[in-house]
């Protein structure tokens, strides 16, 4: 328990020193947008417009920039599939079939079922890495999404109280 709340404590403190550097640095710049002031604002209504603005966007997004949602690429079950079994089968065939030609046919099984589990289970790997790597990118996809619709809202805002905006 007091881990959990030095954990607390430490999240608040990196998080406060996060949003104290974006309001030194202007909400908008830490975005990477660039804001021009239409109507002739000063620099102390420039930066009260952009902290209506960030509030105003993240309630309407559910997202803050400052603490960005963690967005993670389902886990692929990795278990076993019956895939080594089902390469097993067919490689255990097959080399029965080479096996009679040969004349030894339960060797020849025996090899191809071995052979064929091997193939099998590389099969599977492969194909979860692959499934991984597509989940990771629809997570990094998603992610960026966040960010773009908490950009517009910005903008839009931003907009709205006579600025510029790209």
């Amino acid at each position: 328990m007091k881990n959990l709340k030095i954990l607390f404590t430490l999240t608040m403190i990196v998080a406060g020193i996060n949003f104290a550097a974006a309001q030194d640095n202007g909400i908008a710049k830490s975005l990477g947008l660039y804001i021009f002031p239409s109507n002739d604002q000063d620099k102390a209504t420039q930066e009260t417009d952009e902290m209506a603005c960030f509030k105003w966007a993240k309630e309407q997004t559910g997202y803050d920039p400052l603490n960005p949602t963690q967005v993670v690429g389902a886990t692929v079950d990795k278990s076993a599939d019956g895939t080594a079994i089902k390469g097993s089968a067919k490689g255990a065939a097959g080399g029965a079939a080479i096996g009679a030609i040969a004349g030894d046919t339960g060797k020849g099984a025996a090899i191809g079922a071995t052979v064929g589990a091997v193939r099998g289970r590389r099969a599977k790997v492969g194909g979860d890495a692959k499934q991984q790597q597509a989940n990771d990118q629809d997570a990094a996809t998603k992610s960026k999404e966040l960010e773009n619709d908490y950009k517009k809202a910005f903008s839009v805002c931003m907009e709205g109280k006579g600025y510029t905006i790209k």
